[in-house]
């Protein structure tokens, strides 16, 4: 970038500069990410970052498909079911009555549009090929809404004669009417009913429906507007006998939105009946469990950068898909910011680059932190080596990335067996979802804090079949594990479920050594279980029965995996290849204040844009800023009432230096009809975004908004 040449003036004011710095060719990536191409592996940083995006995405649909199944399958069979006739509900629905489902989401409305996705698909592969699916934003009138009822069902596939396509293609909104789509949809299923190859499967031969169901779907049903919903509805019921029409009503809230939104005369026009998906946090916890705690998913989280994932999604919108994306973003910011991170893969690609890593590389390898830990744990000789050998660093690099991976392999089946236990206690010592576990593992030792000796000590009373049936759960996460260190562990547990089932003639009670048992459905007084536990200290005088004595070998047992393998992730050598953990970036990336980040691009676009050509000092302009940052700059010079006039010849001026025009020149200064546009498109989308407007003061003066700094 070129110095920006001094200038004193006696008077405060702009003063614009014509950049003549040089651009840098750069190549884009992954979400529009630069990645350097002099970088040595940056084609490969690029490439498994690809690869994990695809995975994630991949993966979130198969997990939202799952999650979604019991009610998608449910939608169907409803569906299905008023299709038919054979609906055991239609003694009480009346003629004029539309079946309708009230679909309940939950708040999470940005993860909506996958399930509505699904459900059309699902839709017309088993049901029928009229499925129509409307935004309140695209339906703002009942013409509109008809409008796009028609548009939708012509336009989906569906076999017309050729004289009819020139009608449908001519159809204008005048002719959009309910009468015209029943004349339609009496010519597409005259012949014969449209039923899908894998819907004749699934029928037999005397259950083929008699007419196919026109199927609308409202995507967000509290948005669209009250008085649209009650025509739409009323038209619609007086052609029912014509028309097999199916509500499906994508609800947020609750179900009585649908009372609070339509009058009773309306909605006794309904036969309504409620679906309820799965809770997002239960979506999430899936997300979390299938994508983050996954030996075969490479890349991993820091525990603040998954406080702060889960923060957003407690404290903001509840989104799953907002969730990943910054998970997403995340990748993008570990492979594009580390260049390391091209051992972020699967195994045997890893140790492939191991050993072709170049110079540079093995140079940042001594540097990380986790590696300098390593060195001076070994011996001098080994520490000589490791310094100053480059080859005996990627063989050593070999190994670690070996071990770094059968940590990752030993790790997440003991964490889930140590969920599986801490579950059953009251108020859960160690955090109620297994992702608050986690995060407390890989932050410290867990060992030594207080919520994990409280949990031993609980664990430490546990009754009989509570124990058993803990253990079991542990041998049914353990059979998932293929190392051999974890076989082990599985026939340890095998070994202790078979000596607690053998043994006889043990009572609840005595069981629990103090008569506590620790029931997961009824409420238990955690005061009361330390007094018990205080005075079975205190009793000194006490036979021990053989339960007591296996059951502290059983805790015993637990206690030491979690010591050998529950160790932070941090203290494993190499963690930062696989591990992101700058929290601080995700947090102002993702959970930023809008009015900062507004007056941060007006003011200082290369923030944003990273243009060499936009870098300027204090009290200046780039000629090459968007139109509306050099408004915006402009305006500050400004007091409360603003000339249009003199604000127009400012930012011509500034255009005059970016056409590199002689400061002599008569020329100079002049505006035409284009510039005249430009900076009225301008000042519109500054009034938009709140910083100015019209004042009946002085009809060519705005009023200025905003004062000072955030």
């Amino acid at each position: 970038m070129s110095e920006t040449p001094v200038t004193s003036s006696v008077s405060k004011g702009c003063f614009v500069f014509k950049s003549t710095s040089k651009k840098r060719k750069r190549h884009v990536g992954v979400g529009g990410y630069l990645v350097d191409g002099s970088d040595d592996n940056g084609s490969d940083r690029f490439r498994i970052c690809q690869k994990l995006w695809e995975t994630v995405q991949m993966n979130t649909e198969v997990i939202q498909d799952q999650l979604n199944k019991h009610v998608l399958d449910s939608l169907v069979e409803f569906i299905k079911k008023h299709d038919l006739g054979n609906s055991p509900d239609v003694w009480r629905q009346r003629s004029s009555e539309i079946p309708t489902a009230a679909l309940m989401l939950g708040v999470n409305v940005p993860d909506h549009a996958m399930t509505f996705r699904s459900l059309c698909n699902l839709l017309q592969d088993s049901v029928t090929p009229f499925v129509v699916s409307v935004h309140a934003k695209e339906c703002a009138a009942v013409k509109l809404l008809i409008h796009k009822l028609l548009e939708q069902l012509m336009g989906k596939g569906v076999s017309v004669d050729e004289e009819q396509e020139d009608e449908t293609a001519l159809l204008q909104r005048t002719q959009c009417t309910i009468s015209a789509l029943c004349q339609w949809y009496k010519t597409v299923t005259k012949k014969c009913p449209q039923v899908s190859p894998q819907r004749k499967a699934n029928l037999k031969n005397n259950d083929l429906p008699r007419s196919l169901p026109v199927v609308v779907i409202f995507k967000d049903f509290e948005a669209f507007n009250s008085q649209v919903l009650q025509d739409f509805i009323l038209i619609c019921s007086r052609y029912t006998q014509e028309l097999p029409f199916i509500f499906i009503f994508g609800i947020a809230t609750s179900p009585s939105a649908i009372q609070h939104r339509l009058p009773h005369s309306v909605s006794s026009l309904l036969c309504i009946e409620v679906f309820q998906s799965l809770s997002c946090t239960q979506h999430l916890a899936s997300v979390f469990d299938k994508l983050i705690l996954n030996s075969q998913f490479p890349f991993k989280l820091s525990s603040r950068v998954i406080q702060v994932l889960v923060g957003i999604f407690l404290y903001h919108d509840f989104s799953v898909q907002n969730f990943v994306k910054g998970l997403q973003f995340s990748m993008l910011e570990h492979f594009n910011g580390q260049p390391l991170s091209v051992l972020c893969c699967q195994k045997k690609e890893a140790l492939l680059f191991a050993k072709t890593l170049s110079q540079k590389n093995v140079e940042r390898i001594r540097h990380l932190p986790s590696f300098m830990r390593y060195v001076e744990t070994q011996e001098p000789q080994e520490q000589v080596q490791l310094l100053t050998s480059d080859e005996h660093v990627k063989d050593t690099c070999q190994k670690l990335l070996k071990n770094l991976h059968k940590y990752h392999k030993n790790y997440y089946p003991i964490l889930q067996c140590l969920h599986s236990l801490t579950s059953l206690l009251p108020k859960f010592p160690l955090g109620k979802h297994i992702r608050e576990l986690h995060v407390s593992c890989i932050e410290k030792n867990l060992w030594e804090t207080e919520e994990y000796d409280s949990a031993m000590q609980l664990l430490r009373i546990l009754a009989k079949d509570e124990l058993v049936a803990a253990l079991e759960k542990c041998a049914e996460i353990l059979k998932s594990a293929k190392t051999k260190r974890m076989q082990n562990v599985l026939q340890q547990v095998e070994d202790f479920i078979g000596r607690l089932e053998a043994l006889e003639g043990v009572t609840s009670e005595e069981s629990t050594g103090d008569g506590v048992i620790l029931e997961k459905n009824r409420r238990t007084d955690l005061f009361q279980l330390q007094k018990t536990l205080l005075e079975k200290e205190s009793r000194r005088t006490k036979r021990v029965n053989p339960y007591e004595v296996l059951r502290s070998q059983v805790i015993e047992f637990i206690d030491s995996l979690v010591r050998e393998y529950l160790t932070p992730a941090e203290l494993q050598p190499l963690s930062e290849v696989c591990y992101y953990s700058s929290s601080a970036v995700l947090r102002q990336r993702l959970n930023v204040s809008p009015r900062t980040s507004i007056q941060t691009a007006l003011s200082h676009p290369f923030h944003y844009l990273q243009n060499e050509s936009l870098k300027t000092n204090a009290g200046t302009i780039s000629s090459a800023a968007p139109d509306l940052c050099i408004v915006y700059k402009l305006h500050l010079e400004c007091g409360r009432l603003i000339n249009l006039y003199d604000w127009l010849e400012a930012f011509v001026t500034v255009m005059s230096a970016a056409e590199d025009q002689d400061a002599d020149s008569e020329e100079k200064g002049k505006f035409d009809s284009l510039k005249h546009a430009r900076f009225i498109q301008a000042v519109s989308e500054l009034e938009f975004l709140g910083f100015v407007k019209s004042t009946k003061q002085k009809t060519d003066h705005v009023a200025r908004l905003t004062w000072g700094g955030c």
